[in-house]
């Protein structure tokens, strides 16, 4: 039955926006806890004698010179005349490549739970999945500026378990949306959810440039603390109020329930025993958005692991203006990521274009656009500094529309397995966190600005790949191994069944009148 002959219950006030309000709150603060470190690392990090004394030792170059190069003609680099660190709360000596390697660690770890907890929370629910792994992410945070503070290699178990607990996250999260999102309300759902990291990207970049400054335990260690915290609250609200499926929920109305279940088929959201492994692996539109996913993070994860370095390397912005700076292109992603989604189910729901075409439309136009203003970002000098701004920001902008592109695809191929199918996608995409980071500190060794244009241009390298597989791989529809065996056979129980009820009842009716 299609949406067209259902009942629509109200979405406002409803449990589905309540779960997709707190899945927002939680997404944000799984990436207010992935993106703290790089802000906080800046602060921690007393800055270039020692890195000068390598460059030198490697190049010949003196090190007031190699400062003077990563610096620029403009700006404000944080070091000063004589080449000593303005920042004196700062408490260690980590070279580029260690940093790097802190930064990178979260994702050896992230990679690890993807697939696994995809299938945790298609075959269990991903309410208790998610719930416990923020409390172990809570706590990770919160030890992070005593493990840093031990050791390095303590400072990179922290992240590594950190990483593992988090990547639960949006498999989790999908598998949930599979069973909640109504057909029409998927792309406005999935993306007011995924716009939660943005939020976490803008309040982390701002608040943290301000708490190296003046927050306590050195500035950088509140940081830490404060986002531990805020994680422990949220574990408490989501496990009072939640629910894995209509069909579990406390305080849903029947209304809501029934409409949600006969918008998506009870079939197509049944609790998962089997898993068709091999018919997922050799289908075209799930590595249409493997590619686009791998494609798209790398980007992402460039700008989310780089940007406040590049901020203050190659645009050369102070640590207070950096935190401001940096979390401005999040802020246009997310007021585009909102009316993105709203936008695309209207399309579809008008009949005004197929899913198909409205995934592959959205996405191209994410990719192709993103390409172009990366790109051009590598042209730009720091005395045009406040123009690269603008276009990181159109840049992100433009990534806002895969909100309705690969991202909610997931739930349009395959509702009972969309968390497995984003772990799936979630995996590959983990790689470029992994290597991200470590390929722009080895392009980026003299922090010039020549050496920046190159890690965009490999950004808009990768954008343009994933923009011409998607085109030619990606569907919109509900794929013919996409509902699980068992729910067929209990659909063709439960119609017999009520061919038998109906036989019972029209006796007795007609003898009752």
């Amino acid at each position: 039955m299609g949406d067209d002959y259902i009942e629509k219950a109200p979405l406002f006030f409803s449990q589905r926006i309540i779960l997709a309000l707190l899945s927002f709150v939680g997404t944000l603060l799984v990436y207010v806890t992935r993106v703290n470190i790089s802000v906080a690392i800046i602060c921690m990090v007393r800055n270039p004698q020692t890195n000068a004394t390598t460059a030198w030792n490697s190049s010949g170059v003196n090190g007031t010179l190699n400062v003077t190069l990563g610096a620029g003609v403009c700006g404000d680099t944080g070091i000063s005349a004589d080449g000593k660190d303005t920042n004196d709360r700062a408490e260690f000596d980590w070279d580029k490549l260690t940093r790097s390697e802190l930064l990178s660690m979260y994702f050896y770890g992230y990679i690890f739970t993807q697939i696994p907890s995809g299938w945790l929370a298609s075959r269990y629910g991903g309410k208790r999945v998610w719930e416990v792994n923020m409390f172990i992410c809570a706590l990770c945070t919160i030890l992070t500026p005593v493990c840093a503070r031990t050791h390095i290699y303590m400072a990179y178990a922290a992240r590594f378990i950190l990483g593992v607990a988090a990547g639960v996250t949006f498999p989790c999260v999908h598998a949930m949306l599979g069973k909640w999102a109504p057909r029409y309300e998927r792309s406005m759902l999935t993306s007011f959810v995924f716009a939660g990291p943005l939020i976490g990207n803008i309040a982390t970049f701002s608040i943290s440039g301000l708490l190296c400054q003046y927050g306590f335990d050195n500035g950088w260690g509140s940081i830490f603390y404060l986002s531990g915290i805020f994680n422990f609250l949220w574990v408490i609200v989501w496990h009072f109020t939640t629910a894995d499926s209509p069909a579990r929920h406390k305080w849903i109305t029947d209304r809501e329930k029934l409409y949600i279940e006969a918008s998506i088929g009870k079939g197509s959201i049944a609790k998962v025993r089997y898993v068709p492994w091999l018919k997922m692996f050799t289908s075209g539109p799930l590595w249409a958005a493997i590619t686009a996913h791998l494609c798209n993070n790398y980007v992402h994860y460039t700008l989310l692991t780089s940007l406040p370095t590049f901020m203050k390397e190659s645009l050369n912005f102070d640590i207070k203006q950096n935190g401001f700076l940096s979390s401005l292109p999040y802020l246009c992603q997310f007021l585009a990521s909102i009316g993105v989604g709203y936008v695309a189910d209207t399309v579809r729901e008008r009949k005004m274009m197929s899913t198909r075409m409205v995934r592959r439309s959205f996405q191209s136009v994410s990719f192709i656009g993103t390409a172009i203003c990366i790109a051009s970002v590598g042209q730009i000098s720091c005395e045009q500094r406040y123009i690269a701004v603008f276009l990181l920001c159109l840049c992100t902008l433009f990534m806002s529309f895969n909100r309705a592109g690969y991202i909610v695809n997931h739930l349009d191929l395959a509702p009972s397995y969309a968390g497995i199918l984003f772990g799936i996608t979630n995996t590959a995409a983990t790689i470029p966190g992994m290597i991200a980071p470590i390929i722009a500190g080895a392009l980026t060794p003299n922090k010039t600005a020549e050496e920046w244009k190159i890690v965009f241009y490999v950004c808009a390298g990768n954008a343009a790949f994933g923009a011409i597989i998607y085109l030619l791989l990606a569907d919109g529809e509900l794929q013919s191994w996409a509902v699980p065996p068992q729910s067929k056979v209990k659909m063709e129980v439960l119609v017999d069944r009520d061919r038998e009820s109906a036989k019972k009842v029209r006796p007795n009716s007609h003898s009752s009148q």
